[in-house]
């Protein structure tokens, strides 16, 4: 297991012990929107409309008086969420990249200092003066590392952790519509959020109006490992992915967001296709298809036999702006007889 894939399992395991998990329903959000600024952050003080808005974010509930000045994102959805809803100019640092940052957003992010190959110590982010953290995973804000919320909430910080990481049950392309609402409220942008939301929404649409009724497609996801299987479980939002990319996790029923299984279970679930993801530090889809094509034990899996493989970017499956891409980049590869 890679100390990346380590990172994530680590990290669900700490916020699923160490918070209070969000409610069933969506979190809690109280603001009224009327006047805020759809073009940028509303202002600050007496000018900022919308004001104040009480966000509850995976047990910890914060009131802003107005919107973050100088904001800091650990791990790389989170920055690429913030850039979608055009916060570039409010952003002054970011941690921790897994991927190529989409191209649309790339100038804009390199012109960000980068404070962290990794996740950064706490003194670094102290550093940047932030009034905001946004950290991707649980680990964003882990306790054995200094980097409690509670320490950041000490120094006069607030902090936000993605909602993958304090949802009850499988998360859905809900949470991800919750995610970038909570965010258009601290930031005063709500008609910013539901333009994106929209935009979304409007791309997944299409991917269903030409799956139709295709019968779905056998998947497992390949993380990492050898010894044994690194997986996406029912969990996270990967599970969703597949789901209305039309295809169906085999291991959809394992409780976790990730989780290891072995490679007889793999064996004996056949899957159809191989989604691959691929991220810094877990070595390259090559070397992964190469591994996976010889072992004997998997040659008769008919993912396997045929060479069905398809490969998404690690960040492409968290909650953030890209799970609808995601959608839309795996469903002509589940089903190529479709007409995309």
């Amino acid at each position: 297991m890679s100390a990346h894939v380590a990172l994530r399992c680590a990290a669900f395991t700490l916020v699923a012990t160490s918070l209070t998990a969000c409610a069933g329903g969506p979190p809690a959000v109280g603001a009224d929107p009327a006047g805020t600024s759809a073009t940028g952050p509303a202002a600050t003080g007496a000018a900022a409309t919308g004001f104040p808005v009480t966000v509850e974010n995976c047990g910890v509930t914060t009131t802003y008086q107005a919107p973050p000045e100088r904001v800091v994102t650990i791990h790389q959805h989170p920055a690429e969420l913030l850039l979608a809803l055009g916060l570039e100019d409010v952003m002054v640092g970011t941690a921790f990249p897994d991927s190529a940052v989409l191209p649309e957003y790339r100038e804009a992010h390199d012109a960000i200092p980068q404070l962290s190959e990794k996740e950064p110590d706490f003194e670094t982010v102290l550093a940047a003066e932030p009034d905001f953290v946004y950290g991707g995973y649980g680990s964003a804000f882990a306790e054995n590392e200094g980097r409690s919320r509670q320490s950041f909430a000490d120094a006069g910080i607030d902090t936000y952790l993605n909602l993958e990481y304090c949802t009850e049950g499988p998360v859905t392309m809900e949470q991800v519509h919750q995610e970038i609402r909570n965010l258009g409220a601290i930031f005063g942008i709500p008609d910013r959020a539901e333009e994106l939301i929209g935009r979304m929404d409007g791309r997944l649409a299409q991917v269903a109006a030409t799956l139709g009724d295709a019968e779905p497609v056998d998947v497992f996801v390949y993380d990492s490992g050898d010894g044994s299987a690194f997986t996406a479980g029912g969990r996270g939002i990967g599970q969703e992915i597949i789901r209305l990319a039309g295809g169906r996790n085999v291991f959809g029923d394992l409780d976790e967001v990730f989780g290891d299984v072995s490679w007889e279970q793999v064996v004996e679930r056949r899957p159809e296709v191989i989604v691959i993801y691929d991220y810094y530090g877990s070595g390259s889809v090559e070397e992964k298809k190469r591994f996976l094509l010889s072992q004997p034990a998997l040659a008769d899996v008919p993912a396997i036999r045929e060479q069905r493989f398809a490969v998404l970017p690690l960040t492409a499956t968290m909650v953030g702006v890209r799970p609808p891409s995601a959608v839309a980049d795996l469903a002509p590869l589940l089903h190529p007889e479709l007409a995309w």
